[in-house]
């Protein structure tokens, strides 16, 4: 048992933080949430010193993270004969007791049962407590022997989620690593010699950190004039208050900070906050300080940029569209800034401009007793009330009045001929779509759909081998499509007048 003693000397002395500080940079310690667990290969194709080597990694890699709920939550789960969990997720919230957990981690020994170890995990982290959308990790270290048929649960846990990033420190097989990990391979695989581990811990980390990196201070529906500020609530009501400051980029690194710098105080249970009467095309900075009189909880700190300016009327709308009448909207709505309307009307190329006022609240107006199949120039056009004036054209039509046909007659003139006569109003009037469906004794089918166009001035047109009782219809032909037809049936020697 001496070598056992000594090798844990030798772990101590590796993972002493000296006169450095537990808790790492200060560019990592909040800028994270979510739950890492590690699946270490603790079986006896490691050697002694090797695990004692993965120890210390770990204990590098993981030093700068903020542990505990609303921060970054570690697991250990050992590989072995049979898996062992070390410790779950919600075990430490310090790094002093983390670093002490994993100096006090002792090997398994036994054979490299990861398939096992997997089966737990799916446990342990897909059906861990908490926040179910926070980012799931697995750190898989292994020496890369005989790891086992572990790509069919690696694909599982990949499904529900879990994000999973590999380190062997042996010759394993590379397939295998490389099915089970989640693009990029890049950055979550790295093959490294046990000695040489310590030069992949900085570039780890970072992938790691894009992985469960919280977005603290977030910024929703920016436009020329608003936006939106969320954030994870980490006060309540009865523990504090949070101080909101925001102001354009240029004053908050110099200038009047009196000048368009903003400020307020928001209630300990806020998560979101509308910001108002933005600059547009302005770059801002915004500075949310939870006060909390029991502890110093760090600034958040975002910066957006507001949209373009847009002016109304920047679209023009049309619905509704008949014979005599069109609506036409226009947008965006901004009746703090417009005082009114003015649409203007015409006929193309040379009808009597019709105008129309209206508020600057309305943006919608129904332009009525206009000419059937006609096309109209409409101008919307703003007035605001610092006097500027802007104004967007549009073309519209009105729909085209396509007259029904008035008659359709059936006359018989052989046993299996008829004369097909109508009457129709000829003006614009494009055609005639004739169908039927006719007998045809080289078709499989007993009966066969025919077609026939027919131009502007036709009025009849006979129909030859139709069957005992054949359909035929009638339709005009417009330029804006088919107008109302008429249909009738054939009888033998029976002439018929058809309806609507």
């Amino acid at each position: 048992m001496e070598w056992i003693r000594f090798a844990y000397l030798v772990l101590g002395a590796l993972m002493r933080p000296g006169n450095a500080h537990v808790s790492g940079p200060d560019t990592v310690l909040n800028c994270c949430e979510g739950d890492i667990l590690l699946l270490l290969d603790s079986s006896g194709s490691v050697s002694s010193y090797e695990f004692l080597r993965l120890l210390h990694f770990l204990s590098e890699l993981l030093r700068p993270f903020s542990l505990g709920y609303g921060h970054v939550r570690v697991g250990l789960l050992q590989v072995g004969t049979e898996p062992h969990l070390e410790f779950g997720l919600d075990a430490y919230n310090s790094q002093t007791d983390l670093q002490g957990a994993l100096l006090r981690t002792r090997q398994l020994q036994g054979d490299t049962n990861t398939e096992a170890a997997l089966r737990q995990v799916q446990g342990v982290l897909t059906k861990a407590g908490g926040e179910t959308k926070l980012p799931k990790v697995l750190l898989w270290l292994t020496d890369g022997v005989q790891p086992g048929n572990v790509n069919k649960l690696m694909a599982e846990l990949r499904r529900e989620g879990v994000v999973v990033l590999a380190v062997s420190t042996g010759h394993g097989n590379y397939q295998v690593l490389r099915n089970s990990v989640t693009p990029p391979i890049e950055s979550h695989l790295h093959f490294v010699d046990i000695d040489d581990i310590s030069i992949i811990t900085d570039d780890l980390r970072e992938a790691i950190i894009e992985l469960i990196r919280a977005e603290r201070l977030l910024v929703t529906q920016v436009t020329s004039s608003r936006a939106v500020l969320q954030w994870r609530p980490v006060l309540s009501t009865s523990t504090g208050y949070y101080h909101l400051r925001y102001t354009p980029v240029g004053k908050a690194e110099g200038g009047d900070p009196q000048d368009d710098a903003s400020s307020q105080y928001l209630p300990g249970d806020s998560s979101w906050v509308e910001l108002t009467n933005l600059h547009p095309e302005t770059t801002y900075a915004a500075f949310l300080t939870p006060e909390y009189n029991q502890e110093y909880l760090n600034t958040l700190t975002v910066s957006f940029t507001t949209l373009p300016d847009v002016l109304s009327p920047a679209v023009v709308l049309v619905s509704e569209s008949g014979l005599d009448r069109v609506r036409v909207s226009w947008g965006p709505l901004q009746p703090n800034r417009i005082q009114r309307y003015r649409v203007e009307y015409g006929a193309i190329p040379s009808g009597q401009v019709q105008i129309v006022s209206l508020r600057g609240d309305i943006n919608s107006t129904l332009l009525t007793g206009l000419q059937p199949g006609t096309q109209y120039l409409v101008t919307v056009s703003a007035l605001y009330s610092t006097g500027t004036e802007k104004a967007m054209s549009a073309r519209i039509c009105t729909q085209e009045m396509r007259p029904a046909l008035n008659d359709l007659q059936l006359i018989p003139v052989g046993r299996d001929t008829v004369q097909v006569e109508w009457h129709c109003q000829e003006e614009g009037l494009r055609g005639y779509w004739l169908n039927w469906q006719k007998s045809d004794t080289q078709s499989s089918s007993p009966l066969a759909s025919s077609t026939l166009y027919l131009p502007p001035g036709s009025f009849s047109a006979s129909l030859t081998r139709l069957a005992p009782s054949t359909r035929v219809c009638v339709s005009p032909v417009y330029n804006s499509g088919r107008g109302n037809g008429l249909c009738c049936t054939t009888h033998t020697h029976t002439a018929y007048r058809g309806n609507q």
